[in-house]
């Protein structure tokens, strides 16, 4: 049995003003040949299919096509599980068909544990691989918060509930240890021991983990994980992993190796399993120093020659001057360039005032919590009182991204 684990496709996603459009139909059709060529039996999408809970058109056109396209390929079943980036409702809509073509989708917890356990069955009608397809489990799937409680408890709910979840479902499934076919449980959310390239932000209200390694139970013989967009193993343990994104989603993201993961399956045991490189089909390219370094390492880029798409850039320039029209200036230097200038940020090289620093950042430095603070600074909140407010806004805004998703 030869398992593809895959996840964070964000279809849809736009990068500053620019959408991603043609990477992301490219590396569809890598993957697709993927999946043919290497023989794939099981397609595994663990979660961010999409980048909005209301997606452009253009996005949806691609998922469509994709699984169409995937039905003339050797793989004999399709397992989705939703994300907290997307619509549970626009996910199941199509449901009901797509399970008669053998792709299963789950696009949030569906009330009773039984109905994210997925039996899949091969041409003799005989089981050939147990999936347990958690989707990203929202607040209200998990627990209820009460008067009086702190934040602590609140935080300690999450992550028990998160793993009484797991254990259900293993509980349920405890029967098939008899079983000699991989039995496979899916995930989207921040596992303890994680590494990611940037801040990426928990998505339950709370600590920055959601479950630890060790937490999962031992019945599962391998652990899908999403949302995490940097792939990796989890705590030191090979059968759980996060595939990682397909297309690098930020900036920061640029040094790492985008992958999926293929899995060969003896029984229960994992034969063999290999990290299959995603090409780069857009470079995306950090470039910083001095004005003048930054030129030299502009053509220095520019030099190495033709890609498959125009590369993104951004520059950083060190400098504690200030450069009129800096923008103006690189743009026209670039112009003959094969490149695309994204973004030119400045950075202070010395020690600045508090207001000049500020004044060099945009919104697009600060996550969203860091914002609130600064609000909270300026309206005078006691700083005994933030650690309530903080955890109460990520509550609210957790409540309102379901509301959308929905």
């Amino acid at each position: 049995m030869r398992v593809l684990h895959t996840s964070d496709w964000h279809l849809g996603q736009r990068l500053l003003a620019f959408d991603r459009e043609e990477e992301h139909r490219l590396a569809l059709d890598w993957l697709l040949n993927l999946v043919r060529e290497r023989a794939a039996e099981i397609l595994i999408v663990a979660g961010d299919i999409f980048d909005t809970g209301n997606p452009p058109h253009y996005a949806r056109s691609l998922y469509y096509n994709f699984l169409t396209r995937l039905l003339a390929t050797g793989c004999r079943h399709v397992v989705i599980v939703g994300g907290n980036h997307d619509s549970p409702a626009m996910l199941n809509a199509p449901g009901e068909l797509l399970r008669y073509l053998n792709i299963h989708v789950v696009g949030a917890f569906p009330g009773e544990l039984k109905d994210e356990i997925l039996r899949l069955k091969d041409a003799r009608g005989q089981t050939e691989a147990i999936i347990a397809a958690v989707p990203f489990l929202r607040d209200r799937d998990l627990r209820y918060s009460e008067a009086g409680e702190s934040s602590f408890q609140r935080q300690a709910k999450v992550k028990e509930a998160i793993s009484a979840h797991y254990h259900a479902l293993a509980g349920l499934l405890a029967a098939e240890r008899s079983k000699d076919v991989p039995v496979i449980a899916t995930g989207h959310l921040y596992a303890t021991g994680a590494t990611t390239s940037e801040k990426q932000n928990n998505i339950y209200a709370g600590n920055e983990e959601n479950i630890d390694a060790d937490q999962f139970p031992d019945l599962f013989d391998y652990i899908a994980l999403g949302h995490i967009h940097r792939a990796q193993a989890v705590g030191g343990q090979s059968h759980i992993r996060y595939s990682g994104s397909i297309i690098p989603l930020s900036f920061s993201e640029t040094a790492d190796v985008k992958s999926v993961c293929l899995l060969d399956f003896d029984g229960r045991s994992i034969a063999r399993a290999e990290t299959v490189e995603v090409p780069q089909f857009r470079r995306l390219k950090t470039i910083q120093g001095t004005l003048d370094e930054v030129r030299e390492k502009l053509l220095a880029f520019d030099r190495k020659g033709d890609r498959e798409l125009t590369p993104w850039v951004e520059v950083i320039v060190e400098t504690d001057q200030v450069i009129p029209q800096l923008d103006v200036e690189l743009q026209e230097f670039v112009a003959e360039m094969n490149l695309v200038l994204m973004r030119i940020r400045l950075h202070r090289k010395q020690a600045v005032k508090a207001v000049d620093a500020a004044l060099s950042e945009s919104l697009e430095d600060l996550d969203v919590l860091e914002v609130f603070r600064r609000k909270c600074r300026v309206f005078g909140s006691p700083p005994e009182e933030m650690e309530e407010l903080e955890q109460t806004f990520l509550e609210l805004r957790s409540w309102m991204a379901e509301r959308q998703a929905d």
